[in-house]
This record gives C-alpha cells, structure tokens and sequence, in this order.
C-alpha cells in the first residue's frame, strides 16, 4: 500500500483518492468502491448496475464495523437499564431522568462527529490529508473545552435541570446522584466523538469497533461487579461509565496523535481553526439541539404522567435508540464515502451511493422492527421486575417496531445530507419537525391521554424529517463538489 503524500498514477480515477489510519496509525490510500467493480470495468460514479453492486459492498466495509462505536453511549445507558432496572422503580426514573439530559448534551455535541467525518471525507478524497489532519487535532481539542464547560455548567445546575424534566422525590435523588457522577466523563466522550469522527471520514471504522465492544465490556463487568458484588447503589452504575469513557478517550488521543505525527501535524491548539469549526458547526447544533430537544420533551412528558409511565418510557425509548443506530450504521458509511466522492468532483458517484443507502435502511428497519414487535411483551422483562412497567413497556415497544422503516428513512436522508454537508438544510428541517412534534407531545399531555398517545408526536417528528429530507435528496441541490472551506 502506498503512504499518504505518495503521488498517485495518473490512470488512479478520482474515486480512488480515500486515506484511511493503518495498524501503525499511519496513513495508506484506500481504493473507493470503484476498485471493488474493477472485474466489470464499472465505475460508482457511472450507470447504477445492480448486478455489480460495488456500492453495497463499500457501505457494508464501513457500516458493519461502523455499528458497535455508533452504540457506545446507548448501549452504556442500556446496560446501566437493565441493571439499575432491578435495583428498583424510582432507581429506574432517575436513570431515565439523567441519562435523558446526559445524551441531551452529547446530543448537542455530536457535530464533533458527524462534521468532522464530513470535512475529514471531503478533505482527504480531494487529496488534502495533511489538513484534514489538522483539522482532526484541533477538533480534539474544541472538544476537550466543550466537555470541561458542560460538566462544569452541569454541576451548577444539575438540581434545577433535573426538576424541570420532572423528577421529584426519590426519583430526583436517585437521578441527581447518576448525573452528578456522569459529568466527570463528559470531556472524555467528547473526544471520543471527536475521534470517531475522524476516523470514520478516513474510513477507518475497525478502530472505533473495537474501542466501543471493549469500553462497554469493561462498563458492564464493573458496574455488575460493584452493584451485585459489593451492594452498592445508581451511583457506582455512573462510575463504571466514567472509567470505560475515559479508557475509549486515551485509545482515540493514542491513535491520531500518532498518525498525525507521521504527517508532521502540530498537536497544538490553533484558535483561528477552532473559531472556524464553532462557526460551521452552528448549523449542525441547531439541527441537533432540534433533534434532542424534542425528544428530552418527551421524556419530561412522560416523566409528569407518573413513575411507572416514564420507567416504561425508558426502556422503549432506550430499545429505539439501540433499533434507531442500527439502521443508521449505514447512514454513518454514506457520510464518510459522499463526503469523499464530493471532494473528488464525482456527484453522480455520490448520489448512487444515497440511492443505496435508503434501500439498505428500509431493508433493516423492516427486519429489526418485525423482531421487536413480535418480542414486545418478553423485552420488558429484561430491564424491569415491576409487572406494571413490563406491560406499558410491551405496548410502547410496538410503536418502537412499527416506526423502524420510517426511522431507517429519515436516518439514512440524514446521514446523506450530512456527508454532503448540507448542514443550512439540515438545521431548517430539523427545526420545522420539532415544531410539529413538539405540540402535539404538550397537547396530548395537557389533555391527560398517558404515554401511548405521547408517542404520537415521536411519530410526527420521524414524519416530517423523511418527508422534507426525501424532498432535499431529489433535488439533487446537495451534490456541491469540492474540498470545501
């Protein structure tokens, strides 16, 4: 394999300009999805042919490994689910509490990967690896700052923030105590989404595998070690998460300072480079704070119809979330290969690469949703010994099920659109879904008609993004060549 910076041969086409981290944490040139149809002579940015399908097998390079880091923090909160489920019902209310104004913030910060995949993409397939590192570094540390601000401003307000999602009581007790302890992780999982996104836009999605399956072995063994083994309470379920973050952050910081030493990239913060990434990453925490905000409303909803109501809320919503990232593993593959096809001038490249990306998506929510609709009444057990919450949760998982195609819609319309860099549109849809969603989650609770009802408007938001990123995608006013800015 040649190193990056090594000149390429003159008969490389455009779609074979990707980098990607080697084992030594070097960068090597990555042939694009073109060199898999190479036995056909076929090119992705040429006439779609689904007999050759070089698309399909470059998204699942990307998107199988892709999948275990896009489940780190869900599938921390699912694994604290099910262990503080059994500890008690108020136990359970004050995780749901907390960890919904934990992803909150994560929520907020996710532009720290998903644009820096999409800049790092574009960058590295118009041939720029030396920026994109750079830019991958200062990421590193916008991130840190963020994090250390957010824990900080947490702590200040933890009680305040908790009541005005509804806790109260023992559930306000229970949740203040895991949020507290939580904070101490927060700069650490900002640098994992940071890293992440990295290298996922240099299409190395294997590190990030593995960084994801070994921190959440290593939450669940401690947590069950310190609640079962030494009868201890929520707060050690926290500190499990803090340490496994914080173990997945010094992986990220090892990897990239040592590839982009290799490129002889400064490891110092540059300010006038953080300035322009906060002001390009507005649009995006619009977009999230759209996403997230709608759904820590219903969250607070849920919380005011009762305890056993947002318990039950907790462990459908957790199943969706799981369900939800999933399908959009893939989405995550488009960011980094539309990224890259953009920067290297090849549009109609990049759109195959959307047209399969939808299909794919429609195809898993379909298969994941019929499982979960067909074992809605076992998952409850699972994360709840109360018979009550068992039985709201069973219900609420068959909304979960049925809505899967339509989030494997709008996800993998999202994923597209961000790889692009599509990031105005993005925030104004977003924007326009939680506007609809959000009243109709108020309505429903203002007029007393419990949890079931409340979910509609998780429906209405679901809607309303599919339909108006479908509108985008047909377009075509998204396929922007170039490195961009």
């Amino acid at each position: 394999m040649a190193r990056a910076g090594a000149r390429l041969s003159p008969s490389v086409t455009s779609c074979e300009r990707g980098f990607m981290l080697d084992e030594a944490g070097g960068f090597v040139v990555s042939l694009m999805a073109c060199r898999l149809g190479a036995d056909r002579g076929r090119d992705i940015g040429g006439t779609y042919d689904p007999t050759v399908r070089p698309v399909d097998r470059e998204l699942l390079r990307l998107a199988v490994p892709a999948l275990g880091a896009l489940l780190a923090e869900p599938l921390y909160v699912l694994a604290d689910t099910a262990v503080v489920g059994h500890l008690g019902t108020s136990e359970l209310g004050g995780l749901a509490v907390a960890s919904a104004a934990l992803l909150f913030g994560y929520g907020l910060c996710v532009f720290l990967a998903y644009g820096t995949t999409a800049a790092i993409a574009r960058l590295t397939g118009a041939g720029q690896d030396r920026r994109a590192a750079h830019q991958a570094v200062q990421g590193l540390w916008l991130a840190l700052a963020l994090g250390v601000v957010l824990a900080v401003l947490g702590a200040v307000f933890a009680g305040p923030l908790l009541r005005l999602l509804g806790a109260g009581g023992e559930v306000l007790a229970q949740a203040d105590t895991y949020f507290r302890i939580s904070l101490l992780g927060t700069p650490a999982m900002l640098m994992m989404l940071a890293g992440v996104g990295y290298l996922r836009g240099v299409k190395d999605t294997v590190r990030p595998l593995w960084v994801a399956a070994g921190t959440a072995v290593v939450n669940l063994v401690l947590e069950v070690v310190l609640i079962y083994g030494f009868d201890q309470a929520i707060g050690a379920s926290a500190a499990a998460t803090v340490v496994a973050q914080w173990l997945g952050a010094g992986c990220y910081l090892a990897w990239i300072g040592r590839g982009v030493r290799r490129l002889d990239v400064s490891l110092a913060p540059d300010v006038q480079v953080i300035g322009r990434m906060l002001v390009v990453s507005a649009e995006l925490m619009v977009r999230n704070l759209s996403t997230t905000g709608t759904l820590l409303v219903a969250t607070a909803a849920a919380t005011r119809i009762g305890v056993v109501d947002v318990a039950a809320h907790q462990v459908a919503f957790q199943a969706w979330m799981v369900l939800a990232l999933s399908m959009d593993a893939v989405a995550i593959a488009a960011q980094a290969m539309v990224g890259s096809l953009l920067g290297a001038d090849d549009p109609d490249g990049a759109r195959s690469v959307g047209r399969s990306v939808i299909g794919w998506s429609i195809a898993i929510g379909a298969v994941l949703g019929a499982v979960i609709a067909a074992s809605h009444g076992v998952l409850g057990q699972v994360f709840s010994a109360d018979e009550a919450v068992v039985a709201l949760a069973g219900f609420l998982l068959l909304h979960v099920g049925l809505m899967a195609p339509l989030s494997g819609v709008a996800f993998a319309l999202d994923g597209i659109l961000i790889g692009a860099g599509d990031q105005r549109f993005l925030a104004w849809a977003m924007a326009g879904a939680a506007a609809v969603a959000v009243p109709v989650m108020v309505a429903t609770r203002l007029a007393g008609l419990g949890i079931g009802p409340l979910w509609a408007g998780i429906w209405a938001f679901m809607g309303v993004r599919g339909i108006s990123l479908w509108a985008r995608f047909r377009s075509g006013r998204w396929q922007v060549v170039g490195a961009g800015t």
